[in-house]
C-alpha cells in the first residue's frame, strides 16, 4: 500500500458534508486551518488538523508532503464541455465583435454545423491527439474531472466516433472523462423542418449502438428557439431516459422557453446556461433538485448577461460552474476566468465558486459520492494553490494559481514557480 501524508496546509478546504450544496449551504466549504490529508493508495483515509492526524499515525510509514504556505482543495470538476471537435471558427469570433449574433451566425451556416465538417474529416486517431493536448491544459488548471459531449456529427458515424475517442483518452489519461451523448445539438440542414424525423434517427439509429458500447452516460439536446423547441425536446428526454441515459439540457441560453421547467419535469440531473432561466424555472430546479450548471465564460465571450447565480441560490438552487470549453461560442477552458466571472460579475462568494466547481460540479455528472469533496473513502483528487488562502483564488484575478495535482493519490503535474 502506498501511503502519503499532506501535512500543514495553510487553507484545506474539504468541501465534506451533504451534497450537492444548495442555497446558503454552498457557503459551507467546511475550512480547516492548519490541515492535512491521510491518503492510502487512490483514496482519502483521513482528514482533520494536522495535530490530530499526526496523533493517528506513525510518520516513518508515510511520504510527507509539506503544503506548508498552500491552499489545499478537491481537484476542480468542469461539468460542461465540447472538447472534442475538429477545426476552429476564429473568425466568427470576430464576426461577433462586429456586432453579429450567435443566433445570427449560426442561421447563415456558422456556429455549430461549422464545426461539424471538419470533425466528419478528422480521423479518430486525429481527435484522441488533440483532445490529448486539451486535458493536459485543463490538468494545469487543476481540473481533475471532466465532462466531454459529442454533438458535432449528428450523424452515426461521427457521433460513435466523437465518443470512441473520449472512451479511448479516459482509459489512458488521468483525467476522468464522463461523456454525453449530445446528437441533438443543432439541426443538419437536410432535416430542417423536420426535427422529430431527426431526434427519431438518433434513437433509433445511434443511440442503440451508443448503449452497446457504453460510450455516454447522459444524454443532452440543445433546446432553444430555433433549433429543438419544448415538445421535441420533452419527446428525446423521455425515449433517451426510458433506454438507460441520465439526462441533460441545454436550457433558457437565448430565450426563455421553458428549458429549467423540462429540466424539472423529465428529471434531468442537470439544465445547463440558463442565462434566461425563468423564475418559476428557478423554484422548480431547487424544488426538483436539478443542479444549475452556469457557464459564465460563454456569457462573456457572447457579451451576454449572466445567469442569475445569486438569485438561484437565493432561492435554495444547487449552482455549479463550467468551461462550456467549445470551438466557437466560447474557446477556453480557463478556471481562473470562471472564478473571476463569479465572483465579480456574478455575486458569488469565493466559497460557493468553490462549492460550484468541487462538489456541485461533481452532483452535475453524477459523482458526488466518489469525488467533489476531501473526506474518508473518497477519490484522492487534490490540488494545491500557491497562495496560503482562498481569497487569492479571486483577487489574483484570472491567473492560474495551481502549483500540484494528485489525481487518484498520485501526483501528475508540477508548477515550479
Amino acid at each position: 500500500m502506498t501511503k502519503r501524508y499532506i501535512r500543514h496546509a495553510a487553507e484545506l478546504v474539504t468541501c465534506k458534508g451533504p451534497a450537492p450544496r444548495r442555497g446558503r449551504e454552498m457557503a459551507d466549504i467546511g475550512l480547516i486551518k492548519d490541515g492535512g490529508v491521510l491518503i492510502h493508495d487512490d483514496r482519502i483515509y483521513a482528514v482533520g488538523t494536522t495535530d490530530e492526524l499526526d496523533s493517528m499515525i506513525d510518520p516513518a510509514e508515510y511520504e510527507i508532503i509539506d503544503a506548508s504556505g498552500k491552499t489545499v482543495l478537491p481537484g476542480f470538476i468542469d461539468s460542461h464541455t465540447h472538447f472534442i471537435f475538429g477545426g476552429y471558427r476564429a473568425e466568427e469570433f470576430s464576426w461577433r465583435l462586429k456586432g453579429d449574433t450567435y443566433m445570427s451566425i449560426m442561421e447563415r451556416g456558422g456556429g455549430i454545423n461549422a464545426t461539424v465538417t471538419p470533425t466528419k474529416n478528422a480521423t479518430e486517431d486525429e481527435l484522441v491527439e488533440v483532445g490529448k493536448e486539451r486535458l493536459n491544459r485543463m490538468l494545469e488548471f487543476g481540473v481533475t474531472t471532466v465532462e466531454g459531449k459529442s454533438g458535432y456529427g449528428m450523424d452515426h458515424d461521427t457521433e460513435l466516433k466523437q465518443l470512441r475517442a473520449m472512451k479511448r483518452l479516459n482509459a489512458i489519461h488521468p483525467l476522468d472523462i464522463v461523456t454525453t451523448f449530445l446528437g441533438p445539438h443543432s439541426v443538419l440542414p437536410e432535416y430542417k423542418g423536420k426535427e422529430r424525423e431527426f431526434i427519431d434517427m438518433l434513437l433509433t439509429k445511434v443511440m442503440p449502438e451508443v448503449k452497446k458500447e457504453e460510450l455516454a452516460e447522459f444524454a443532452d439536446i440543445f433546446c432553444e428557439k430555433g433549433v429543438f423547441g419544448i415538445e421535441d425536446s420533452e419527446y428525446y428526454l423521455t425515449k433517451a431516459k426510458e433506454m438507460g441515459f441520465k439526462l441533460k439540457v441545454h436550457a433558457d441560453e437565448m430565450t426563455s422557453l421553458g428549458g429549467a421547467e423540462l429540466a424539472a419535469r423529465t428529471g434531468a440531473c442537470s439544465a445547463d446556461h440558463l442565462l434566461k432561466a425563468s423564475d418559476e424555472g428557478i423554484r422548480q430546479m431547487a424544488e426538483h433538485g436539478v443542479i444549475s450548471t452556469l457557464l459564465p465564460a460563454t456569457a462573456f465571450c457572447l457579451k451576454e448577461p449572466y445567469a442569475p447565480a445569486r438569485k438561484m441560490i437565493d432561492n435554495g438552487c444547487a449552482v455549479a460552474l463550467a468551461s462550456d470549453l467549445n470551438p466557437g461560442s466560447c474557446f477556453t477552458n480557463s478556471i481562473p476566468l470562471l472564478i473571476a466571472l463569479g465572483c465579480i460579475y456574478m455575486n458569488m462568494s469565493i466559497e460557493e465558486v468553490i462549492t460550484a466547481l468541487t462538489i456541485n460540479g461533481a452532483a452535475a455528472v453524477g459523482r458526488a459520492d466518489s469525488i467533489g469533496s476531501l473526506e474518508k473513502g473518497k477519490k484522492a483528487d487534490i490540488i494545491f494553490l500557491k497562495y496560503p488562502s482562498i481569497h487569492y483564488m479571486p483577487y489574483h484575478t484570472a491567473i492560474n494559481l495551481v502549483e500540484t495535482v494528485i489525481k487518484n493519490g498520485q501526483t501528475v503535474y508540477h508548477k515550479e514557480w
